[in-house]
């Protein structure tokens, strides 16, 4: 059974890996950086973060989502952690603000580590064993149950997407068609009526008979 633990998790493990987040770069003074990622509804998000320090030099924190409510904020952050639920499918926006009195190039850019996860990755399992008296391989198990009840909620997404696309290019191609018969009605339309305004044409100017 253990064995057979360990080859689930070899095997989920390339969806285990986009799960994690982890970044590190530097912020130049009075400048502002975004990072975004999409992430599924009802997904729990966590991270944790650590900004270089830098004299006269404060650096802001902000999780925003596409509609702009605030998720997370802290002003002069150096260190911390966050952790927030989504509440629908939504592009997150994580953005360093620096702020200084100093000019840009007279204090040197600040470090930014960032470490994010969601879904399976941000649960505790640690605290789960605890509470519930987990042995080391229930907690492995409850970890892939999770893990592979994750990815079904991902297929089912990608399938209701696929289904929503398939709609809209039934619904562009039926509008298409019928924009495309209007279009020769018309073109009909305009011949029919050039060839009877030139028969009377030509007929007042007694060309025909």
């Amino acid at each position: 059974m253990e064995a057979m633990a360990r080859l689930a998790a070899l095997l989920l493990l390339p969806v285990l890996i986009e799960s994690v987040f982890s970044i590190s770069f530097f912020l130049p003074v009075n400048s502002r950086k975004c990072l975004r990622e999409e992430i599924h509804k009802d997904v729990l998000v966590t991270g944790e973060y650590e900004i270089g320090e830098q004299p006269n030099t404060k650096t802001n924190l902000k999780i925003t989502d596409s509609s702009s409510h605030t998720l997370y904020s802290k002003e002069d952050a150096t260190k911390g952690k966050f952790a927030f639920t989504t509440e629908d499918y939504d592009m997150f926006e994580v953005c360093f603000e620096s702020k200084s009195p100093m000019g840009t190039g007279r204090v040197p850019d600040q470090l930014i580590n960032l470490d994010m996860k969601h879904g399976v990755e941000a649960k505790n399992y640690e605290e789960i064993a605890k509470v519930e008296k987990l042995k080391p391989l229930e907690v492995e198990l409850r970890r892939l149950e999770d893990l592979s009840e994750s990815i079904v909620n991902d297929f089912a997404y990608m399938k209701k997407r696929e289904e929503e696309m398939r709609d809209t290019n039934e619904s562009t191609n039926t509008r298409v068609l019928y924009f495309s018969i209007f279009s020769m009605c018309c073109l009909i339309g305009l011949a029919t009526w050039q060839v009877f305004y030139l028969r009377r044409f030509f007929k007042a100017k007694k060309l025909i008979e």
